[in-house]
């Protein structure tokens, strides 16, 4: 039994995000992602004008005129939420967790997607995979995600990007829409998202909270990294360290866009004290004015 003030949540974040996609995403979201490609048809006599290169020539011979083959675009997109649920993911200083946004973000993509008549799919992430859910329609689809990716135990705490994207290029059979929402506080992955951005279209969304790379004037505090457990105590008056604290974080942050860039590799900045709505959707109208 699922307790009811999980499905209360749940609930909260279908109401909330419905309305934003049927204000504000849904013809973004068709017009920025194409289907999957050609799909046959039928064959009809041929005309001219036509090109002869779609000639089916066994029609052709059996007929004794020539026919061509007719195609058709595929509009069904399977859309792949690959989520980082590693302990980074529990830190928030603000009204919500980095983890509670991931969930909102998840859910807007996931929603934008069935009502577009596609299939969605989830697979959550530390160091191992927690959870995969096969690409399928529908609004239960949805609802599972969302629950999921909210209240599902982490059994490891650390990070492995590359491992989550060998996972899924391996199950993946299609061009698929990859929306990969993490910290991206990890190391090795880029070659493995090389591979992957060549076979499927992937979106990075990267969600951070200010106090990650900007240390508070509190005196002398004790810090701890979630993932490896290890600690320091520091002194958050001391200029020096706050200076190279913030210039390391600083580095870290732009050399991860640097490499999403190289790949041509659209990232999306979501800062955990300011609404994302605004910058979700100049991202759909900068993508869609782009394709154009």
């Amino acid at each position: 039994m699922i307790p009811k003030e999980i499905l209360n949540q749940v609930r909260k974040i279908e109401i909330s995000t419905k309305s934003l996609v049927n204000e504000l995403f849904s013809g973004e979201y068709h017009s920025i992602f194409k289907g999957q490609g050609l799909e046959f048809s039928e064959v009809r006599a041929y005309q001219p004008g036509d090109n002869v290169k779609l000639i089916d020539w066994n029609v052709s011979a059996r007929f004794g005129h020539p026919y061509i083959k007719k195609f058709e675009e595929t509009r069904e997109l399977t859309v792949m939420l690959i989520i980082d649920v590693s302990q980074s993911g529990e830190f928030g200083t603000k009204d919500k967790l980095k983890r509670e946004i991931a969930a909102e973000i998840g859910a807007i993509l996931a929603f934008s997607a069935i009502k577009n008549n596609d299939k969605v799919g989830l697979i959550l992430f530390s160091e191992s995979i927690e959870l995969y859910i096969p690409p399928k329609k529908g609004k239960n689809t949805v609802l599972r995600i969302v629950r999921e990716i909210l209240y599902h135990t982490p059994e490891h705490k650390k990070t492995d990007i590359s491992n989550a994207l060998e996972y899924y290029y391996k199950m993946s059979k299609k061009r698929s829409i990859i929306f990969l929402l993490s910290d991206f506080f990890d190391e090795n992955y880029f070659k493995t998202l090389q591979i992957i951005a060549q076979k499927h279209d992937v979106v990075a969304i990267r969600i951070l909270d200010p106090k990650e790379f900007k240390i508070p004037h509190l005196g002398f505090i004790n810090f701890q990294d979630t993932e490896t457990g290890e600690e320091i105590f520091i002194n958050t008056k001391d200029r020096k360290f706050k200076d190279y604290f913030q210039n390391f974080a600083e580095k870290r942050i732009t050399a991860v866009s640097e490499d999403l860039k190289k790949l041509k590799i659209d990232l999306i900045d979501i800062q955990s004290d300011m609404p994302y709505i605004n910058t979700l959707v100049k991202f759909f109208k900068k993508r869609a004015r782009r394709i154009k």
